[in-house]
């Protein structure tokens, strides 16, 4: 619980200020811990700072691998599922999403500890090759031209990185226009039907 109450309250910090700005100084007084307490469950501001983008991690790799495990499900279909499983994460960790994509632009993490940069890089690659393999199947199966699994695999993931980093922007400017999810699932239809063994125009609506 105390865990928890320490992320949430570097979560609300982070959000606010940004994170050169903020001090474990400040994280003890937002979470109304001692100090002591804070370096008792985290090392460093980095090590707080990369739990919370495990959190995403996580959620993300359990809805992946759910889909991934399911047999019923055809190649494509588990690539639009896996399109589902990145919105709703985006949806249940919107500003931890925000310091993913910070870390990844700016390497803003310099004095991680090991194990949890461990534990971040093998969540990413079981992620990563759960969408290769997906791919694969279906080069196997058929249904898909063959590529570089790898390749597609960075275009699901890059293709949703940076429709939410535009649409967040548009939002910005006027939060009544919300239009992510249906971009989104556009983006991906275009990817799938690229992809597809034999591809077919795609309707001009």
């Amino acid at each position: 619980m105390r865990r928890e109450q320490i992320q949430q309250a570097a979560l609300e910090l982070f959000t606010l200020k940004g994170f050169a700005a903020v001090k474990m100084v400040d994280i003890s007084e937002q979470s109304e811990l001692s100090i002591a307490t804070l370096y008792l469950y985290y090392k460093s501001k980095d090590d707080l700072y990369a739990s919370l983008i495990e959190i995403a991690l996580e959620d993300l790799h359990t809805q992946v691998g759910a889909i991934y495990e399911n047999k019923k499900l055809s190649p494509k279909s588990k690539i639009l599922a896996f399109k589902d499983a990145l919105y709703q994460t985006y949806q249940r960790h919107p500003t931890i999403l925000n310091i993913v994509i910070h870390v990844q632009l700016y390497d803003t993490l310099t004095a991680i500890n090991p194990d949890i940069l461990d534990r971040l890089n093998d969540l990413g690659k079981q992620i990563l090759k759960m969408f290769t393999d997906t791919f694969n199947d279906g080069v196997r199966n058929g249904k898909f031209k063959r590529g570089k699994a790898i390749a597609h695999a960075d275009i699901l993931w890059s293709t949703f990185i940076g429709l939410y980093l535009f649409e967040e922007s548009k939002r910005r400017l006027n939060p009544k226009k919300d239009f992510f999810k249906a971009t989104l699932d556009r983006a991906y239809k275009i990817i799938c039907d690229g992809i597809a063994r034999t591809a077919q125009a795609l309707p001009e609506s």
